[in-house]
C-alpha cells in the first residue's frame, strides 16, 4: 500500500496543512522521521495516528515483543538511528528483513534495508513506544554500560563505587581504637571529652548555617534576568534545550507532567524532552501508551542494569540529548514558564567557566499540613538563603536534584552524575567546583509536592542523608589534594556544609538526650559521670543551637511572603527528630546497601491545581 502518512494525517483533520510542511520542514533540518516529530512535539496523540492506520487499512501488530530476532541483523543498526526513525530490522523471513516501523512509508529506513542487507524491507507496522522499548533492550547494553562504568573509568577517585576507601577505615577503626582505650583507662575523662567536642561542634554547625543565611538575606542577583531582557529574546535564535524526565512508577502523574511542559515558554520544535522510563516499569510506559492526547516527549527506556538510580538513568538520557542545555525536572515539577528562557539568557552574560545554573525549589501544597509546612520553611532558608551565601563566599554549591540547567558538552566532560551516589546533583556541585567551573543562581523557581506523609519523607530524607555522606566520603579520600583544587575557603566551607549536616543530625539526639536526663530526670549518675560545666556546655550548645535554627527558619518566610508559616519555625526541635530518625538510617543502608535508591512516592498531594503559582 503506498501512501503518504503526513497527507493522511492532514485528510483525516488531525493536522493542518501549515503543521504538516513545518514538520517536514524540520525533519529534513534535524535528521528525525516525521512521525517521530508529530508524535514527540504534541502535534498528535498516538491513539489518533493508530485511528488513521487502520481507517486506511493497514494492521498493527500489538505483540512485537513475541517477535524473534537475529543478533547478526542487530549488530548492523545503531541504537541512536532506531529512536530517531522509529524502526528495528529483526530477522530475515522469506527473503527478505522483517522491519519494525512505526511509520510505512518511511522511505529512509527501507533504503537503509536495502543497501545494508541487500534485502528489501518486510514492513511490520507498530507502536512508536514498542519500537522503542525493544530497541533499548536489544541495543542498549553498551549504553548503558557506559552509563554506569564511564565515571568510574575515567575518574575512580570520585565515584561512590567504593564507600570507605583503605585510608578512610583505618583512620576510623583507629579512632575507635583510641576512643575504646580511653573509656577503659579512663572512663570520665574520655565521657567528657567527647561530650565536649560533640556539644562543641553542634553549636559551630549551626553557626555556620546562621551565617551564611545572613550572608544569602543579603544577596541579590547581580545578573538577575529582568522582564526586559526576556522581551529582547529573539525564539529563532533560541538553542536546542533538552530536558530530561526520569520516572519510576509515575503513571499517576504522567498527564500532570505533560499539563505542566506544556506551560513552558519555548519554541515547541526547539525542545528535547526525554521521558526516562525503566525496562521494568510498565505502568508508566502504559500510562504513556495509552494517553489520548498529544505529550511533548520522546519516551527512552533505560535497560536494567544495577544499580537501580537516577543518576544512571539520566546518564543514559544523555546519550541521546540534542541540546546545547540540559535540565532535569521530575515528574511532579511546575517550573517558572520562562524559566528555560531565563537560563538561556543569563548563560550568555555569564563567563565561560559558568556550566551550570541553579534555579530555587519551593512547594506548591506548602499549607497541606504540618509536614509540608515544615518542609517549605527548610526549602525557603535552603535555596533563599543558604545556596546564595555560598555562591557570595565562593563555596561549592550542592545542586539540587532538580531544575539545575547545565552547558551539555560540559556535562559530559565532566563525567556527568555518578550513578553510585544517591545525591548525585550534590556530588556533581562540588566535582564541578574542584574541576575549575563555577555555579550561578537565577531568579526563578520551579514548584515541587512537599512530601505530606511522615514514612514517605524519612525514606526521601534517608536517602538524601545517605548521600551527603557519601559525598562526604568521595571528595574527603585526599584532604590535600581538596584543598588544592577548592582552597581553604572552599575545603572549611565543604567540611561544615556537606560534612557537617548529617553530623549534626545523628549527634542531636544523643544531646537532647543528655539534657532529658540532666533537667527532667535528675539522675545523680549523669551528674557524677559529668561536671556541672560540661553539663551546662552541652545544654547551653543544644538549646542556642535549637534557638539559631528557629531563628533561621523564621527568616526564611521573608523573601517568598510566606508570613503565615513564621510560627512554625517554633516546631524546628521536632522537625529535627525526624532528621535524626533519617540519619541513623541513612548510616546504616550507607553500611549494608550504599546505593540502594530508597523510591519516593509522589502524587500524594490533595492540592489538585498548583499550577496557578506559575509566574
Amino acid at each position: 500500500m503506498s501512501i503518504s502518512i503526513p497527507d493522511l494525517l492532514v485528510n483525516d483533520g488531525f493536522l493542518t496543512a501549515a503543521e504538516r510542511d513545518g514538520i517536514l520542514a524540520y525533519a529534513e533540518e534535524s535528521g528525525l522521521s516525521f512521525i517521530k516529530i508529530a508524535l514527540t512535539s504534541g502535534y498528535i496523540s498516538r491513539k489518533n495516528y493508530d485511528r488513521s492506520l487502520l481507517n486506511a487499512g493497514f494492521t498493527i501488530n500489538e505483540h512485537p515483543r513475541e517477535e524473534a530476532y537475529d543478533r547478526e541483523i542487530l549488530d548492523k543498526i545503531d541504537l541512536p538511528f532506531a529512536h530517531d526513525r522509529m524502526a528495528l530490522p529483526l530477522r530475515v523471513e522469506n527473503g527478505k528483513v522483517v522491519t519494525l516501523m512505526a511509520a510505512p512509508d518511511d522511505q529512509l529506513v527501507l533504503d537503509f534495508i536495502r543497501f545494508t542487507y541487500d534485502m528489501e524491507a518486510e514492513v511490520v507496522l507498530t507502536s512508536d513506544l514498542d519500537i522503542t522499548w525493544l530497541s533499548n533492550k536489544l541495543l542498549g547494553e553498551p549504553y548503558v554500560k557506559a552509563s554506569v562504568f564511564e565515571l568510574v573509568k575515567r575518574d575512580p577517585d570520585s565515584s561512590a563505587v567504593i564507600t570507605f576507601s583503605t585510608a578512610q577505615l583505618i583512620i576510623l577503626f583507629v579512632l575507635i581504637a583510641l576512643v575504646a582505650i580511653g573509656l577503659v583507662l579512663s572512663f570520665k575523662n574520655t565521657s567528657i571529652i567527647i561530650n565536649v567536642l560533640i556539644s562543641s561542634f553542634f553549636l559551630v554547625a549551626i553557626i555556620f548555617k546562621l551565617f551564611l543565611a545572613l550572608v544569602g538575606s543579603r544577596f541579590e542577583l547581580h545578573q538577575a534576568v529582568t522582564r526586559e531582557d526576556l522581551r529582547h529574546v529573539d525564539d529563532d535564535g533560541l538553542p536546542i534545550y533538552t530536558i530530561l524526565l526520569p520516572v519510576y512508577k509515575e503513571d499517576k502523574l504522567i498527564k500532570k507532567l505533560i499539563w505542566n511542559l506544556q506551560s513552558i515558554d519555548y519554541p515547541r520544535h526547539k525542545l528535547d524532552v526525554k521521558l526516562l522510563i525503566e525496562e521494568d516499569d510498565d505502568k508508566t510506559f502504559n500510562a504513556v501508551k495509552n494517553l489520548d492526547f498529544p505529550a511533548i516527549f520522546e519516551v527512552i527506556v533505560v535497560p536494567f542494569h544495577m544499580p537501580k538510580t537516577k543518576p544512571k538513568a539520566c546518564n543514559y538520557g544523555l546519550h541521546f540529548a540534542r541540546g546545547k542545555y540540559l535540565t532535569i525536572y521530575d515528574a511532579e515539577d511546575i517550573p517558572d514558564t520562562d524559566q528555560l528562557k531565563k537560563v538561556v539568557t543569563l548563560f550568555n552574560k555569564l563567563p565561560e567557566e559558568y556550566i551550570c545554573i541553579q534555579s530555587a525549589l519551593n512547594y506548591f501544597n506548602r499549607n497541606e499540613n504540618f509536614l509540608t509546612r515544615m518542609f517549605t520553611l527548610e526549602y525557603s532558608y535552603w535555596f533563599d538563603y543558604m545556596l546564595p551565601g555560598l555562591d557570595t563566599l565562593d563555596i561549592p554549591i550542592p545542586l539540587g536534584g532538580t531544575s539545575n540547567h547545565f552547558k551539555l558538552q560540559e556535562l559530559v566532560d565532566l563525567g556527568a552524575w555518578d550513578p553510585f551516589n544517591v545525591t548525585e546533583d550534590a556530588d556533581l556541585g562540588v566535582r564541578a567546583y574542584a574541576k575549575g567551573h563555577k555555579i550561578a543562581i537565577i531568579n526563578s523557581t520551579t514548584y515541587e509536592e512537599a512530601n505530606n506523609e511522615p514514612i514517605n519523607w524519612i525514606r526521601q530524607r534517608s536517602r538524601w542523608i545517605k548521600g551527603y555522606m557519601q559525598t562526604y566520603l568521595v571528595h574527603m579520600r585526599n584532604p590535600a589534594n581538596l584543598v588544592r583544587e577548592i582552597g581553604w575557603k572552599g575545603f572549611l566551607g565543604f567540611n561544615f556544609f556537606i560534612g557537617a549536616t548529617p553530623i549534626t543530625f545523628l549527634v542531636y539526639p544523643l544531646l537532647l538526650l543528655i539534657f532529658i536526663c540532666y533537667v527532667v530526670f535528675d539522675l545523680s549518675t549523669i551528674r557524677s559521670l559529668f561536671p556541672d560545666w560540661v553539663l551546662f556546655m552541652s545544654i547551653f550548645n543544644l538549646m542556642v543551637g535549637n534557638i539559631l535554627m528557629i531563628y533561621v527558619n523564621m527568616i526564611a518566610v521573608f523573601k517568598r511572603r510566606y508570613y503565615e508559616l513564621i510560627l512554625f519555625a517554633i516546631a524546628n526541635p521536632i522537625y529535627w527528630l525526624m532528621h535524626s530518625i533519617s540519619a541513623y538510617k541513612g548510616l546504616y543502608q550507607l553500611i549494608v546497601k550504599p546505593f540502594y535508591w530508597e523510591k519516593t512516592n509522589h502524587g500524594l498531594s490533595k492540592v489538585n491545581n498548583p499550577t496557578n503559582l506559575v509566574k
